[in-house]
């Protein structure tokens, strides 16, 4: 790939400097979990429509081979507590019971929905980060690895736009990595927060980094933009 190329973003484009290196480049797949995108996951249990996080499975696919093709790591994140519950607070059990998921096993380490979602293409060398907060950077050692591998760009994609996606991107942001959210490859059953969380990313000219479509990422990716 040239080093001059570069992804069509807002408010810029990406990287910054013209230089698109995949072996510096991380893709994250935020929680695409049967919990978050089933019809009796949290997601719908807590009323809202997990139809649009499914919407975004054939672009979460078609950035995801673009990125591996390139040579880009390929990190999954999942969210779930210890089987136990030694790692919830009471604040999270109340929180669980007034979602009415107290003695269910959503959200769960030791649960099926606890899995990726079978559509989401998971290879071998791929890294799986679980986590129980929204941000993925918080009591993970995902950021030991992002610096292991001598990452310093993160494409940010997957489940949902308002919560661990832009969560996880604002803490990657803090770190000085620098960051790109593909819009129509995340999604939330908030309409209105997806909005708003995407925008937010690029207020004060880009202060938490870029947004692009899928297709300009694949195009920078694979050469063809």
């Amino acid at each position: 790939m040239p080093e001059s190329r570069q992804i069509a973003a807002r408010p810029f484009d990406y990287p910054y400097d013209g230089r698109l290196r995949p072996e510096r480049t991380a893709l994250l797949v935020i929680d695409m979990q049967v919990d978050f995108l089933s019809g009796q996951g949290y997601f719908a249990r807590k009323g809202y429509d997990p139809a649009p996080l499914r919407a975004i499975l054939p672009a979460v696919n078609a950035v995801i081979a673009a990125a591996r093709a390139a040579g880009c790591l390929i990190v999954h994140t999942r969210q779930g507590y210890r089987a136990d519950l030694a790692d919830m607070t009471d604040y999270e059990r109340w929180r669980r019971r007034r979602a009415g998921l107290e003695g269910t096993d959503v959200l769960l380490r030791s649960a099926p929905g606890f899995a990726i979602v079978p559509e989401i293409a998971v290879a071998g060398e791929d890294v799986i980060v679980d986590k129980t907060a929204n941000g993925a950077f918080t009591h993970t050692d995902l950021e030991h690895v992002l610096r292991a591998r001598g990452i310093t760009h993160i494409l940010f994609t997957g489940c949902t736009t308002d919560v661990c996606v832009t969560t996880t991107l604002r803490e990657a942001a803090d770190r000085n990595f620098q960051c790109l959210l593909v819009e129509d490859a995340c999604a939330s059953g908030d309409a209105y927060a997806h909005a708003a969380a995407v925008h937010m990313v690029t207020v004060e000219d880009g202060v938490f980094g870029v947004v692009a479509r899928a297709a300009d990422v694949v195009a920078g990716l694979t050469g063809g933009g």
